[in-house]
């Protein structure tokens, strides 16, 4: 009877706790994670500081949602799922918003909004591809999609195409160019770019303002567009902060934040200083 009693009690009491309406957390310290190797969105300074674009937005985003923040670095291949698993707080390492990553984590509205381009050496058979200086839109259609880059499917079969593995950018070569080319996945652009340069693979392709300063790095500075930039919605919305799905308070208190440095113009004046161009959605 004792037993059956206690068994009860503790039923009860369960029931009890899980009607109970649940508690809001109360955010005072957040950790954001960043690669730390993506210029100019994000760097490591010489003195082992975080420097870019991201870091100075995000002392704005921090102050404004009134939370004390701390950046640490983290690989890129895993940071999603690191993020779920609670090793960090907010992800900030231009973040496509894409339909996939929305079943898997939340996002705060974008804060920018990019093209991704190809890139090769200067003096490459493959410099000034077919619409080079121009841009063209693509949807997340992919038929539409390989129609749109047939003269750039011709003159790359045969080719090796580097990305860094595991971004949106990856996806957009294998389903357009995998069948054609061969497709090397690098766990940060950088390296990427080095073997570009060595001539060990013909042409990288990402992001075009981290391209931008990659071309102004001494070690890759024999590198170069080629073909045309592709923008439009194949890449998402534009690049936001990733957070766990359950922190719903977090994500409103940066989505303020975003939404106040875009009217106000810290994203256009952190921009043109790190991309000279304007990257605000």
């Amino acid at each position: 009877m004792k037993v059956t009693k206690l068994i009860l009690a503790g039923a009860l009491a369960l029931a009890a706790f899980a009607g109970a309406p649940a508690q809001a957390k109360e955010w005072k310290t957040v950790t954001i994670a960043l690669e730390g190797a993506y210029a100019p969105w994000n760097l490591t300074n010489p003195d082992g500081t975080l420097g870019g674009f991201e870091p100075e937005l995000a002392k704005y985003l921090c102050e404004h949602a009134k939370v004390e923040c701390k950046l640490i670095t983290q690989d890129w291949d895993g940071m999603i799922s690191a993020l779920n698993a609670g090793k960090f707080d907010i992800i900030m390492d231009a973040l496509s918003i894409t339909p996939e990553r929305k079943e898997v984590i939340a996002f705060t509205v974008p804060y920018a909004a990019t093209p991704a381009a190809f890139a090769t050496l200067k003096d490459s058979p493959l410099a000034n591809l077919a619409g080079t200086g121009t841009t063209i839109k693509l949807t997340a259609d992919v038929a539409e999609q390989k129609k749109a880059v047939e003269a750039l499917r011709t003159a790359l079969t045969g080719k090796t195409i580097g990305i860094q593995a595991a971004t949106v950018y990856a996806k957009f070569i294998y389903d357009n160019f995998g069948d054609v080319a061969t497709v090397r996945e690098y766990k940060t652009s950088a390296d990427r770019d080095l073997d570009v340069v060595a001539g060990r693979i013909d042409v990288a392709f990402d992001d075009g303002v981290y391209l931008i300063s990659a071309f102004a790095n001494p070690d890759t500075a024999d590198l170069a567009f080629t073909g045309p930039e592709i923008a439009g919605s194949i890449w998402g919305e534009g690049e936001g902060l990733g957070l766990r799905k359950e922190d719903t308070e977090l994500k409103a208190k940066f989505d303020e934040a975003i939404k106040s440095a875009l009217a106000d113009g810290t994203v256009k004046t952190l921009s043109l200083k790190w991309f000279k161009v304007d990257v605000a959605p």
